[in-house]
């Protein structure tokens, strides 16, 4: 994998499948519950903090050439601090594929399974994301140019069908229950950029590195703008207080889309989507999990081990008893490893790594 580069727009591409997918769950309704009517304008607020977290995450990965955090971390503290970095983006990537497929395989049950048990629904699609990780790194980016614009497509379609049973009267009040809750309790929306983590560990296979900045602004934009129209979906369709299926609210949302006799009920053909989507985004995360355990561990053939992980992601899924619980660690993971990961301690790594080799350099001048 190590030796595999991508170019930009493939780049771009695999940072949007970690930050889209999300979305295809209950995430713009969970944004909803938070902000109420406010929504709108508070991703708009912390889009604008996001993209500022991704030009400074720029700006200090560009002192480190083609190094990811854990070569950074590496540098900074040795072999423990690269270790406990691994680790900590190892559990983060197995934990957060699990919990996706767990609440994504739930909504499969309901909708279409009653009657067949959730473990051989999950065995499903562990047997397909091990089988598609043997491909290479560029295979998987490439899959990702044809995957993830259908996504974006269905997203729009949904949009631009539903606007004749949108109720924009639904974003009054227009700050919710208020600034406080728009802008302070609302930064807590800022988890749902979970693209972030996957930043750090571009540099080493991008062929135009200088392209980093590029790469990291856009994708913060697109998925803001993205998100933007997932969320007035919702907000638009219903009540903010009203019970959405809480699964998969956009997909409810598909069950209102008609055109003539012929084409009613289009939801099946949303869901075969947003499977071929969740299966890209679980096998990018199992690759770069194993990436980062191959660099912890220096073993020659880290796609030995490609069904271990596999069935790693296997175990999490299925040890919360019920979807309620499953969701309860989504939205705890997310914001402790966006906040406390992927901003704060990521970005403090970053910068102590910056100090020590201008610290060196200055040392270096002086000699």
């Amino acid at each position: 994998m190590t030796k595999s580069k991508i170019n930009t727009i493939e780049a771009i591409m695999l940072v949007l499948t970690i930050y889209l997918t999300p979305s295809i769950l209950s995430m713009p309704k969970d944004l909803i519950s938070l902000t109420k009517s406010a929504t709108l304008i508070n991703i708009i607020y912390v889009s604008i903090i996001a993209i500022l977290i991704s030009i400074v995450i720029y700006k200090l990965l560009k002192n480190f050439a083609s190094y990811d955090i854990v070569d950074i971390s590496e540098y900074l503290g040795g072999k423990i601090l690269k270790n406990i970095i691994g680790i900590i983006f190892i559990v983060y990537f197995l934990i957060s594929s699990s919990i996706l497929l767990r609440n994504f395989c739930e909504c499969l049950k309901i909708v279409h399974y009653p009657m067949t048990s959730i473990v051989f629904i999950l065995l499903t699609f562990i047997v397909a994301i091990c089988t598609s990780a043997k491909l290479s790194f560029n295979t998987t980016s490439k899959v990702n140019l044809v995957v993830l614009p259908l996504l974006i497509l269905t997203v729009l379609f949904i949009f631009f069908a539903n606007i004749k049973n949108f109720s924009f009267e639904n974003v009054f009040p227009i700050l919710g229950d208020g600034i406080f809750n728009t802008f302070v309790t609302g930064l807590g929306n800022l988890a749902s950029f979970t693209g972030i983590s996957l930043l750090y560990f571009l540099p080493p296979h991008l062929k135009k590195p200088e392209d980093m900045k590029k790469i990291t602004i856009t994708t913060t934009i697109f998925f803001s703008i993205y998100l933007l129209f997932c969320v007035s979906i919702i907000l638009f369709m219903f009540r903010f207080l009203m019970n959405v299926d809480e699964v998969m609210p956009l997909y409810y949302i598909t069950r209102y889309i008609e055109f003539g006799t012929f084409f009613q009920r289009l939801e099946s053909f949303f869901l075969f989507i947003w499977i071929l989507v969740i299966s890209s985004f679980l096998t990018v995360n199992l690759k770069f999990s194993m990436e980062i355990f191959k660099k912890l561990t220096n073993i020659n053939n880290p796609n030995a081990l490609i069904f271990s992980f596999g069935l790693c992601i296997f175990a999490i899924s299925v040890f919360p008893p019920d979807y309620a619980n499953s969701k309860y660690l989504e939205l705890s993971i997310s914001k402790y490893f966006v906040f406390g990961v992927s901003i704060i301690l990521s970005i403090t790594i970053l910068i102590l790594a910056t100090l020590k080799k201008f610290k060196r350099k200055e040392i270096s001048k002086l000699e």
